[in-house]
């Protein structure tokens, strides 16, 4: 009897757990069986596994073969193990040095030739092989997303030979240089070419500044989706652990890395999207827009216009930075700590207010009641954006700062931030705001006027403050100031009464 234990791994949300993929070979009628909670495209495995070896002029065992993919009771889909199980099924009967697969972990599909075969998920199984301090060997149209964890060693190969070839010290893999991406914010959309609009230009900064979620409101045609498409050209540059974690989503979802995976990504679904599309899901749970747009921006044109049940399930991802996908036999979580940008008109011809406007009562009030209160609590700068006055639309020229001038107040914003709590503002807990949001009498007293007049919730309170302290960093100023919450409760003032 022989047994051959190989490395190798799952995909779970963005995590990639060990499996060991165990081959036992015995006496008795020849036959192939996998065990340990294996999906149809694993079990199917063994049929492109005899035919990969074959091919590559090896000899499949004429005995019982039994092939158990721990933990048992971890799901195991794709056709990621075929290169492992192929190994096992060699080492086990002497065609490869056994001792060679310990040190090594191998992934990626075969073919019936025995080419190795591209897998989604890559990134995060090539972070976790750094983490153990093994090298990684899989296919070569994977090597270059498996080289951006600068703590792996990566080795491409192309056909099962090769890598047999690199087990028996024939014929060495050579390393994957490590990818690198571009740190730089690419030109383009620039904030100087929205005419006038300096109030929802501020709040745009402020939204940046502090990762704040926004709301602009108003008529069609008055720059709203304009704005919140140069939001990427004002916000900073991603961390490399944030950069890694946003292209893991990118992996898993098998949507391939971003050229500039530095920059923050900017996400725009067309509002006939459903709830899946938004937060996730399938009977294979995949990530949805909310994770694809982590640590960067989800920008939703036509509010109203999304299903009402699709807008509802953002209110949980929306605190928790975190999305679990339930299912009968599973549970996945996918980080989402993303920032909201929402459009929206005020009516459903969006004229209100004007002579042309020809909407009912009820019409705007049921076109208004598609969004719930608390969703619109939970976005801290509500913005009314209002048609350009006569001639000032035909002004030749661009007016105003540059994005570039904007980004580096941001920055200089989000450093102090950083340095303060290791966090934007608006992901501080209340007991974080607290501490670094001291009020004096006087200015807790207008406040809880303020609360009172416009009939605020403790949630919108505490969004206040956030707003008003990300106003504070941009002037460098360790205490607020009474403008500074006058500022932020004039986010609240703006639309309120006008979405009510």
């Amino acid at each position: 009897m022989s047994l051959a234990i190989v490395h190798t791994r799952a995909r779970t949300g963005i995590q990639a757990p060990s499996v060991s993929v165990e081959v036992h070979l015995s006496n008795g009628l020849p036959s192939l069986n996998i065990v340990g909670l294996p999906e149809t495209a694993v079990r199917e495995s063994k049929d492109r596994v005899r035919s990969a070896i074959l091919n590559a002029h090896f000899e499949f065992p004429a005995r019982r073969i039994t092939i158990n993919l721990a933990p048992a009771d971890l799901p195991k889909e794709g056709g990621r193990f075929d290169l492992a199980i192929a190994l096992g099924i060699l080492a086990a009967s002497g065609q490869v040095p056994a001792d060679a697969l310990k040190d090594c972990e191998f992934l990626g599909e075969l073919s019936l030739s025995g080419d190795l075969r591209p897998v989604t998920g890559v990134l995060p199984a090539s972070l976790a092989c750094g983490s153990a301090g093994r090298p990684l060997i899989l296919p070569a149209e994977n090597a270059a997303e498996a080289a951006l964890s600068s703590s792996t060693d990566v080795l491409p190969a192309n056909h099962l030979l090769a890598v047999c070839a690199h087990l028996h010290g024939n014929q060495r893999l050579t390393q994957a240089p490590a990818t690198t991406a571009s740190n730089h914010t690419e030109a383009g959309l620039d904030l100087n070419e929205v005419i006038g609009q300096q109030q929802a230009k501020r709040a745009l900064e402020i939204a940046a500044a502090g990762a704040h979620n926004l709301l602009f409101a108003g008529p069609p045609g008055t720059g709203k989706t304009m704005l919140a498409s140069r939001l990427p050209g004002i916000l900073p540059p991603l961390s490399e652990q944030e950069a890694l974690q946003t292209a893991a989503i990118y992996s898993v979802a098998g949507q391939g890395i971003p050229d500039n995976f530095f920059r923050r990504p900017f996400r725009s679904p067309h509002h006939t999207a459903s709830a899946v599309a938004l937060v996730g899901g399938g009977s294979q749970p995949r990530p949805g827009e909310i994770s694809l747009a982590h640590h960067g921006v989800l920008f939703l044109d036509e509010l109203p216009e999304f299903p009402r049940k699709a807008l509802e399930v953002m209110r949980e991802p929306l605190e928790r930075g975190e999305i679990m996908i339930a299912r009968a036999n599973r549970q996945v979580a996918y980080p989402s700590l993303f920032q909201l940008v929402a459009a929206m008109n005020l009516c459903p011809c969006g004229h209100l207010g004007d002579d042309r406007c020809q909407c009912t009562p009820d019409q705007i009030r049921r076109y208004k009641g598609k969004i719930s209160g608390p969703l619109l609590d939970r976005i801290d700068l509500q913005v009314q954006v209002n048609a350009l006055p006569q001639g000032q639309l035909t002004q030749a020229k661009p007016s105003g700062e540059s994005s570039a001038t904007i980004r580096q107040r941001v920055i200089a914003a989000r450093s102090l931030q950083l340095q303060r709590n290791g966090k934007a503002n608006a992901q501080l807990s209340n007991k974080e705001l607290n501490n670094c949001c001291q009020l004096n009498q006087r200015q807790r007293d207008w406040l809880d006027s303020a609360i009172e007049r416009l009939n605020l919730s403790a949630r919108a309170y505490h969004r206040i403050l956030k707003v008003a302290r990300t106003i504070a960093d941009l002037e460098e100023s360790k205490e607020l100031s009474d403008a500074h919450l006058a500022e932020a409760v004039g986010y609240r003032l703006n639309t309120d009464s006008r979405l009510s």
